[in-house]
């Protein structure tokens, strides 16, 4: 049943392995931000106009008409492409609402996907007042318009609960030994993110219901790994502690830890040891060269043989 779990997750995962929950944003909000953004276009399109009018005086009338059109299109058609491009997606009315355009993956937008929810504003929102975004936002399932599906993109709800990873503390001594020795090679994503997701919300579960899915997670993970789960150990510690050493092990591959404790895993420093680096010219003893011929300066084994002066 974990496996199963962890396959309806079709949205982004973070590198925590906590699915993104993209909240598309509801008509109404996004109505008040384009009314938001509208009244600021507008308004900055008024004064922009009136300066070039005063400016332009003395231009006929040919002069005056391109100037216009010329300042239409780079203030109420440019000027939101350049500030959804600037801000990531987040317009003045959009973060008034809580709101940001994304890609449909959940990554910040670019130039070409504002250039195109532009481009295509203007017919759905400018030429036909919003009715063509309006029904195109009831019809979509996640509340897109058509500029939005031509580019790629979704307008999301940002003033939500973000999903945290769990913060796994250190464990039992005995536990953290017996986690120690799991082989956590075969264990698939899926289910590491079906753990993870259980242990950042067995709280807030029913303690029935958080039984039972750490019961059948602890299940699963015992048959990857090919080691029972310990007597008497309850479901949701063992998960803790597996999913804790799995995290360690993450830290010393990356060399979080120091090198005397990443060493210390190699019982009794055997042929799995790594022998301390040395600089040139020092020696190494027949026990640390695994017995072969002593090793002097400049990295050549000893004869006894010494040159003449």
């Amino acid at each position: 049943m974990a496996g199963g779990e962890a396959e309806t997750v079709s949205g982004p995962v973070t590198g925590e392995a906590v699915a993104l929950e993209l909240r598309p944003a509801k008509l109404l909000s996004r109505g008040a931000a384009v009314l938001i953004d509208l009244a600021v276009t507008w308004l900055v399109f008024l004064l922009v106009m009136v300066g070039v009018l005063i400016s332009t005086a003395s231009l006929d009338e040919a002069a005056v008409a391109a100037v216009s059109v010329a300042v239409f299109l780079l203030v109420p058609v440019g000027g939101p492409i350049a500030v959804e491009t600037l801000s990531h997606g987040r317009s003045l009315g959009k973060w008034a609402c809580g709101l940001r355009v994304v890609r449909e993956d959940g990554g910040p937008i670019r130039f070409r996907h504002a250039l195109v929810r532009g481009a295509m504003a203007v017919v759905e929102i400018l030429l036909t007042v919003g009715v063509v975004a309006c029904v195109a936002s009831l019809v979509s399932e996640r509340g897109r318009r058509v500029g939005d599906v031509f580019a790629g993109a979704l307008v999301v709800r940002e003033r939500i609960p973000v999903a945290r990873a769990p913060e796994l503390a250190a464990t039992e001594p005995w536990l953290a030994q017996q986690a120690n020795g799991l082989d956590l090679s075969s264990v698939p994503d899926s289910l590491w993110l079906a753990v993870r997701q259980y242990l950042g919300r067995a709280r807030q579960l029913d303690a029935q219901v958080a039984a039972g899915m750490a019961g059948r997670l602890a299940e699963e993970l015992a048959v990857r790994t090919g080691v029972p789960v310990p007597t008497g150990v309850p479901a949701g510690s063992y998960l803790a502690a597996v999913a804790y050493e799995r995290r360690e092990r993450e830290r010393r591959k990356a060399g979080a830890l120091p090198r005397d404790v990443a060493e210390a895993e190699v019982p009794g420093g055997g042929a799995g040891a790594v022998p301390e680096a040395r600089g040139v010219g020092e020696e190494i003893s027949p026990a640390e060269g695994g017995g072969g011929g002593e090793r002097r300066s400049g990295g050549q084994a000893g004869t006894g043989f010494v040159p003449p002066v």
